[in-house]
């Protein structure tokens, strides 16, 4: 703003605030107010913009005006801080791996990929559990019994879902997946809302057999809707078993295997 008379607080007055945003100072008093008065993106954009709001604070914004909030593209989280790969890594041969609340795999430590290949999921952009397992044949497949697990997935997904309705990245990622999976597709339309939780589940390997593994969701500070998933053996025989995959893997790959792209 100009220099002007001289202010006795701090910050915009509301006339500042609406003539910045480009909208009428009546229109800016009724968002205020919490009038119904059906705020579109572009205005809430402006507005965030002109408060200086950062991400949670625009977030909040698009709440509080009942609008359907989508990140900004370069905000989307790609990869976890070094210090949450550092504690997965130490984890190993417990599996671990940091998902979003729409099952991208933002990193994963080697136990977890000596179980899960994400690459069959990199022509959507992000590597994707849901994408992974819904795509691989019964065979490739390594969650056993996935006429139980996968449903509980996708219910799981849609428990998010509720909080991003009509986000083009959320739509486009449903109606993709449910074009590449008639099975994904006919679970979605049934509606079934399941919040995470811990789960025991049972995953085969080709070299030791099959596994039983206690799923355990931990929440990360700073990274909304993302959560370390960790999977610890459920019987001794399981965990002698995780063990032998992590001696197998340090024989074929001992120099050359590293952390680098984690969920590639």
């Amino acid at each position: 703003m100009p220099p002007g008379l001289r202010r006795r607080t701090p910050g915009l007055r509301r006339e500042e605030v609406a003539q910045l945003s480009g909208v009428g100072v009546t229109w800016y008093t009724w968002l205020e107010q919490g009038r119904p008065i059906n705020a579109s993106p572009q205005v809430l954009d402006a507005v965030a913009r002109t408060l200086r709001l950062d991400a949670p604070e625009r977030e909040h914004l698009y709440r509080l005006a009942e609008v359907p909030f989508e990140a900004e593209p370069g905000a989307l989280p790609r990869r976890v801080a070094p210090e949450v790969q550092g504690i997965i890594d130490t984890l190993d041969p417990l599996l671990a791996v940091v998902y979003n609340s729409r099952y991208d795999i933002l990193a994963a430590n080697s136990a977890y990929r000596d179980l899960f290949a994400a690459r069959k999921a990199r022509r959507i952009g992000v590597p994707n559990a849901l994408w992974t397992l819904f795509t691989a044949t019964a065979e490739d497949c390594p969650v056993v019994d996935r006429e139980r697990e996968l449903p509980v997935m996708v219910a799981t997904l849609r428990s998010a879902y509720g909080r991003h309705v009509g986000e083009s990245a959320w739509e486009e990622y449903i109606r993709a997946l449910s074009a590449a999976s008639p099975w994904f597709a006919r679970l979605w339309a049934g509606g079934e809302v399941i919040p995470p939780g811990p789960r025991v589940k049972t995953f085969r390997h080709a070299a030791v057999g099959d596994m039983r593994m206690t799923s355990q969701s931990l929440s990360i500070d700073g990274m909304a809707e993302c959560r370390m998933v960790v999977y610890t053996p459920e019987d001794e025989e399981s965990r002698e078993k995780i063990t032998l995959l992590r001696e197998r893997r340090e024989r074929l790959w001992p120099p050359a295997y590293t952390t680098e792209n984690p969920a590639l």
